[in-house]
């Protein structure tokens, strides 16, 4: 969740319930998160330091709070996507094995595409 809303955040300053909506579009959350799960989120990444916020009061409509990422947030969320992409070279190994070991596209051909995680 935190990589994703500091993700949403960096793209743009946000409100949460914009937010619920940004961070779908990077599929680590499937469906709609629960807007006290992000509001948590949010409270915590503000106490850590890692965004600001402020009411944004112009305009027609209620009062918003809008997020920021701040520097510490941007470091933060660059942490995350060097783990990611290590992450992301060992799943690639991994699967490059498996498609050597079953002579390639044979495997790849039969496998099921179920769009899901197998049951195992």
């Amino acid at each position: 969740m935190q990589p994703s809303v500091l993700m949403a955040l960096l793209k743009a300053p946000s409100y949460g319930y914009e937010l619920i909506h940004s961070i779908q579009d990077f599929g680590f959350v499937q469906g709609q998160a629960p807007p006290g799960m992000i509001y948590r989120h949010l409270r915590q990444l503000e106490d850590d330091g890692l965004v600001t916020s402020e009411w944004e009061t112009g305009g027609t409509g209620a009062a918003k709070r809008i997020y920021h990422i701040t520097p510490e947030g941007q470091d933060v969320l660059a942490s995350w996507i060097e783990y990611m992409a290590a992450q992301a070279d060992k799943l690639s190994g991994f699967i490059s094995i498996y498609r050597r070991l079953t002579d390639g596209g044979e495997a790849e051909a039969t496998a099921p595409r179920t769009g899901g995680q197998p049951s195992l």
